[in-house]
């Protein structure tokens, strides 16, 4: 979430553009991600979009603690997956903050 907002902060040029930016990445993450609808219901098209979303693996991890009570032997798959997407978009965050400093 942190280099999610890094990531949007860097893009927006004022507050109320980084405003709409976080409703137009929020959004598709809550019906993708399987929060309201399951994600078994989505379009087998868009269905490896869901892949990409972190929350879908946050809500994963969330579901298997809070619902079944299950350990990190059960949830490391959705653990890492999670840190890989943090880490790739802190990343790119991090390269676009210093780019627009630079130029700036």
């Amino acid at each position: 979430s942190l280099s999610l907002g890094i990531l949007i902060s860097s893009k927006a040029n004022t507050q109320a553009e980084a405003m709409q930016l976080a409703f137009l990445t929020i959004l598709p993450s809550v019906f993708f991600s399987g929060y309201i609808f399951p994600r078994e219901t989505i379009p087998a098209v868009l269905y490896p979009i869901s892949y990409l979303i972190p929350a879908t693996y946050f809500i994963n991890i969330a579901r298997g603690i809070i619902l079944r009570g299950a350990s990190l032997v059960h949830l490391w798959v959705d653990g890492l997956a999670l840190f890989v997407l943090g880490t790739l978009l802190l990343i790119l965050a991090a390269r676009r903050f210093h780019n627009k400093v630079i130029m700036a």
